[in-house]
């Protein structure tokens, strides 16, 4: 249990508005909808750039879509987007050169997260046996970061 004044100093680095979203996905369940729907659950589900780094890892493809996946739940759920609309390229995981991933924001997306005035978005994925996760944090302010949310 933390301490009254630990979490005081936790909640402090963080603004005021800031969102949190989280979600877990099964990584075997990803590998069943890719098995019976093939490339129209791919195409429908995932951007270019998602698809051609999942395909890039051997024996990874499942499990790094289930992340991917995730992922867009949590940025929904960041937003409070459930009855949006929102499509899901419209929400995309870039990974960066250092290895990092981030997140950039397309369409409707961007412009959900603009009128809620999320200035950035910090993005944390993983996974481990047949679960993948992620954790997504949308911080609120005057200027967009557009690495992070994209036009």
């Amino acid at each position: 249990m933390f301490a009254t004044s630990a979490v005081a100093a936790m909640s402090a680095q963080f603004p005021s508005g800031t969102r949190v979203g989280f979600d877990l996905v099964c990584v075997s369940g990803v590998a069943d909808s890719i098995a019976r729907f093939g490339e129209a659950f791919r195409r429908r589900v995932f951007t270019p750039g998602e698809l051609e780094y999942a395909d890039a890892g051997t024996g990874l493809c499942a499990q790094r879509l289930a992340a991917r996946l995730a992922a867009k739940e949590a940025v929904i759920k960041a937003l409070k987007l459930s009855n949006a609309g929102i499509g899901w390229r419209d929400i995309e995981v870039r990974k960066c050169a250092d290895g990092d991933c981030e997140l950039a924001l397309h369409g409707r997306a961007a412009e959900a997260a603009r009128a809620a005035g999320v200035a950035r978005m910090l993005l944390s994925l993983s996974h481990d046996g047949d679960y993948a996760g992620a954790i997504v944090a949308a911080l609120p302010g005057e200027r967009a970061d557009l690495t992070a949310v994209a036009p």
